[in-house]
């Protein structure tokens, strides 16, 4: 990695970085408390982690958080795992996401978008008033603070309404998207045992209707706890015996209520895609994601009232809850429940640009996808409104950067983002006021004490390491679900460095502050000693007009040997002949080096993901190393389990 600095791709004029709210930020808190008013925002980022609880207080007065009891400190004990935040402070996340009703009540607060791609508005007082009404509702059928609600829904106006209702009454809501199928769901819910289940009877996606109703049915069978399950008839069918109807406890015109609840009470539960075992019930809290989210949405997005934030996402994924969230800052959140690539791969742009989103957010593999599918956004659409295109979910390839510059605008603000659903947010990406560099997350985000760390724990720069957090944040799971002593918590996260967090990603910190992702490092490679991310093979690979998509395995031999082998799924038409398999070979050894070149390169009929759509490294790993299937996988986490059986009878020939 070269410490001289490359030219920018892009880089914010002066009247943006003026206008950022966190250049405000930075000037407000450097007069109140003792931020340093020049330096711009490296200086501002070494200053909110060396001063983590002064930085921390000065977000909930920036943004003005309502306590409603005063806290004792900002932070009780900041040990990890286990860190107190906010001890003595009550407060509620649904009032805070529901405040701009008062000033914005006839603006949209939700543009609801489905597959005919016409926006349906829902303003700031539609909204409150549902939520008044259902929270009403919840509290007469005896969801208490604590209890959890559950949603199978997809990524609908209905969905937002019931989470924040839950939240309003303290309960604790968790959902899964209706692609998941029942035993998907039953992983995720039984664990924490819903009173309340919000259900749809089907979906649309891809242009055709797919009814949930006999899912439903078992989900209802196999969830002894709930007292209640809520009827919305997306394909208008009726409600099932003993259901109740969306409409009749959301008609009535009712003030919230909210329930004042501690910092720390949980908000909602996330699940982590679960592919070797159950999935980690992951809980956060009403203040952690509260203040969290108020700093990564208003001061490293930049969004606020005038602002539309479009991310694609579904209920299922930590950023459909992110989305969700934009609401704290005022902004318009755009909700697109769909196929991504429906009738056609330009589908998401056509809907930024029908929305007039400011930030659009979207996957790496859909960028990827458009430019192998050679979309023209900049020329068919009017992206005029478009000021930030964010991406996540794996690490955006420096071609999917001069892309997005090329066929977007070149004065786009591209924000590459990592971070995770244990935190619920970003440790890495969005910074208005910073240069972007192509392949590059812009910084860590302020409070955010994140470091590359070597085997024995020195901090390295310019080189690779392990993603590691040495102080807390605050939307850190206050715990799993079904861990009553607190292991399994420990064990995925501070078993290699003791009171440090450390992430399972392999990253560079380079001279001058930016972050590269290099992939996960619980499925590195590491070939002669040498460890690489698995993602700049992908990157090298899926260059080639050929390659749909690609896998890269490194397993460890008995004989101390080492075989790595590459899958690649071809495009139709295109056959896996000498040429290509030179083109493959060649390609890695000039991009990258003669030690990335697989000792195979194996044609596959397609590539398993999760069902948040990152592709499985692990547990294909195992089923090479001889893992049989049910303990390599768990096949509710992903999203073509036929595909696996392909990897699996390879084992057994090569056995």
């Amino acid at each position: 990695m070269s410490t001289v600095n490359p030219q920018p791709l892009w880089q914010p004029d002066q009247e943006r970085i003026e206008q950022a709210q966190v250049t405000r930020f930075q000037a407000w808190a450097a007069e109140r408390h003792g931020a340093p008013a020049d330096g711009g925002y490296a200086a501002l980022h070494s200053w909110s982690v060396a001063e983590l609880e002064t930085f921390w207080q000065a977000v909930t007065e920036w943004f003005d958080v309502r306590f409603s009891t005063p806290y004792a400190r900002v932070l009780g004990d900041r040990s990890m795992p286990g860190a107190e935040w906010f001890p003595g402070a009550s407060l509620n996340y649904a009032e805070h996401a529901l405040r701009a009703a008062a000033t914005r009540a006839d603006q949209p607060a939700l543009l609801y978008v489905d597959e005919t791609h016409e926006a349906r508005p829902v303003t700031w007082s539609q909204l409150r008033r549902q939520v008044g009404s259902l929270a009403a509702e919840l509290r007469a059928l005896g969801v208490r603070p604590g209890d959890r609600v559950s949603g199978y829904l997809p990524n609908i106006p209905e969905a937002v309404v019931a989470l924040l209702a839950t939240a309003a009454v303290g309960g604790v809501w968790t959902s899964c998207a209706p692609d998941f199928g029942a035993r998907s769901v039953l992983d995720r819910f039984q664990q924490v045992e819903p009173v309340v289940l919000f259900t749809v009877d089907g979906y649309r996606y891809g242009g055709k209707e797919h009814d949930r109703r006999e899912i439903v049915a078992e989900l209802r069978r196999e969830l002894p706890t709930l007292r209640a399950v809520v009827h919305i008839p997306l394909l208008g069918t009726d409600a099932p015996e003993g259901a109740l109807d969306w409409s009749a406890l959301t008609g009535a015109d009712t003030e919230p209520v909210f329930e004042q609840v501690p910092f720390d009470h949980p908000l909602w539960v996330l699940y982590s895609s679960g592919t070797t075992g159950l999935p980690k019930a992951i809980v956060q809290s009403q203040g952690g994601i509260l203040v969290e989210h108020l700093k990564q949405l208003g001061l490293h997005c930049d969004l606020g009232p005038e602002d539309r934030f479009f991310w694609y996402t579904s209920t299922g994924w930590m950023m459909w809850n992110f989305l969700v969230s934009g609401l704290l800052t005022g902004t318009t959140i755009v909700l697109y429940d769909g196929s991504p690539g429906f009738p056609d791969t330009a589908a998401q742009w056509r809907i930024a640009e029908r929305t007039g989103a400011t930030l659009y957010g979207t996957s790496a593999a859909y960028v990827m996808a458009c430019r192998k599918a050679g979309v023209h956004p900049g020329r068919d659409f009017d992206l005029s409104k478009v000021e930030c295109v964010a991406t996540t979910g794996s690490p955006l390839p420096p071609d999917g950067f001069r892309w997005l510059h090329d066929e977007v605008r070149d004065d786009l603000w591209i924000a590459s983002v990592s971070g995770g659903t244990d935190v619920c947010s970003c440790f890495a990406g969005a910074v208005p006021t910073l240069p972007v560099h192509i392949g590059e997350l812009q910084a860590p985000g302020l409070g955010t004490d994140l470091q590359s760390w070597d085997p024995s724990g020195k901090p390295l720069i310019d080189e690779v390491g392990e993603l590691v957090v040495t102080n807390p944040m605050p939307s850190m799971p206050i715990y799993f679900w079904n861990d009553p002593d607190g292991s399994r918590y420990h064990d995925s996260y501070f078993d290699t460095y003791p009171g440090v967090w450390r992430h399972g990603d392999w990253i560079t910190v380079t001279s001058r502050g930016s972050v590269v992702i290099h992939g996960r490092s619980d499925s590195t490679l590491n070939r002669q000693g040498v460890r690489m991310g698995s993602a700049d093979i992908y990157e090298a690979v899926e260059r080639l007009p050929e390659i749909r998509e690609s896998l890269v395995i490194g397993i460890e031999q008995p004989d101390g040997g080492y075989w790595m082998p590459l899958f690649v799924h071809l495009v139709p038409g295109t056959t896996l002949d000498e040429d290509l398999l030179g083109r493959i070979k060649q390609t890695i050894r000039e991009q990258l080096s003669p030690r990335h070149v697989p000792d195979e390169i194996i044609e596959v009929p397609g590539v398993p993901h999760t069902l948040t759509g990152k592709r499985i490294e692990v547990p294909v790993k195992r089923l090479l190393q001889g893992t049989p299937m049910e303990k390599a996988v768990n096949p509710g986490s992903i999203d073509n389990l036929d595909l696996l059986h392909f990897y699996e009878e390879l084992a057994r020939k090569r056995a």
